[in-house]
């Protein structure tokens, strides 16, 4: 095998608690991560040198910051491995949106260059690789939906329903580490039980700093709210409702302010990147 191209998919929390801040600065959370079908996609070609390159239809992310480069040099490193790759990233998600878009990346990047260049790691190295570069990344790389304590690196499997999503992108860029070190987030919510999640009351802890700074997050709630029941997802600025079915999650999406983003997607239980991996046996 000399190239591989492989889904990296949004996620969404279906809700956000923070539970306490750590002597080290990082928070305790709860969360309930809800993979979706639909991604960014990246194609990793082989290289007869140690060189590993990075193009992208987003000219902004090529860049020696950019998760997907650092997700590869921190696996070559690790491996020891001499070969390199070209690595084309199709970027479709919004930057910014609390979809987990740099962290699922990041995560198909330790899958597929784990495939393409034979190393033969477990799962396990893998995630634990994928903490150093985002508390997101173990998620992505395992792949499920999952309850999520820690800094999000806990992960028990929670299979949900497969609900419809329509998920909608404001105009507007939010840093996670500005709305994480605010004195005013709420850090102080009750944990839940695993065995409770399913029966909790669901809240976004970060969604009533986010709607103050950022008044047009607020916005986007309320022209979604009159569709279906809403949040946002992550520190945003995404926001996200479930519909019953596709042609009503299409109806709403019509309706789209001209410059908002939209897409629809599904919930799924386990992420396409194992399907897309599996057909490569």
């Amino acid at each position: 095998m000399t190239q591989l191209t492989l889904p990296a998919v949004a996620k969404l929390n279906l809700f956000l608690h923070i539970t306490g801040r750590r002597p080290d600065g990082y928070h305790n959370l709860q969360t309930l991560f809800q993979l979706l079908d639909v991604g960014d996609e990246l194609t990793f070609s082989l290289r007869d040198d140690s060189d590993i390159t990075l193009d992208c239809n987003n000219s902004e992310l090529i860049n020696e910051q950019n998760l997907v480069l650092r997700a590869a040099r921190l696996l070559q490193q690790y491996s020891k491995c001499v070969q390199g790759c070209d690595i084309y990233l199709q970027k479709r998600l919004p930057m910014g949106g609390g979809l987990g878009g740099g962290s699922s990346d990041a995560a198909t990047t330790l899958l597929g260059l784990n495939k393409l260049w034979q190393l033969g790691l477990s799962l396990d190295t893998l995630a634990e690789l994928g903490l150093k570069l985002g508390a997101d990344v173990p998620l992505f790389v395992r792949g499920f939906t999952a309850f999520a304590e820690g800094v999000g690196e806990k992960l028990l499997p929670l299979p949900m329903p497969e609900k419809v999503y329509l998920v909608v992108t404001p105009d507007c860029h939010i840093s996670t580490a500005e709305i994480f070190q605010h004195p005013d987030l709420i850090r102080n919510t009750p944990p839940i039980a695993s065995s409770q999640v399913l029966t909790a009351a669901w809240h976004n802890d970060c969604q009533p700093l986010v709607e103050r700074l950022y008044p047009i997050v607020a916005i986007t709630l309320q022209w979604l709210v009159e569709y279906a029941p809403c949040q946002m997802t992550g520190t945003g600025a995404s926001v996200f409702a479930a519909f019953p079915d596709q042609t009503s999650a299409q109806h709403a999406l019509a309706q789209l302010p001209p410059s908002w983003r939209g897409f629809i997607a599904k919930g799924v239980n386990q992420s396409p990147v194992w399907a897309a991996l599996a057909d490569t046996e």
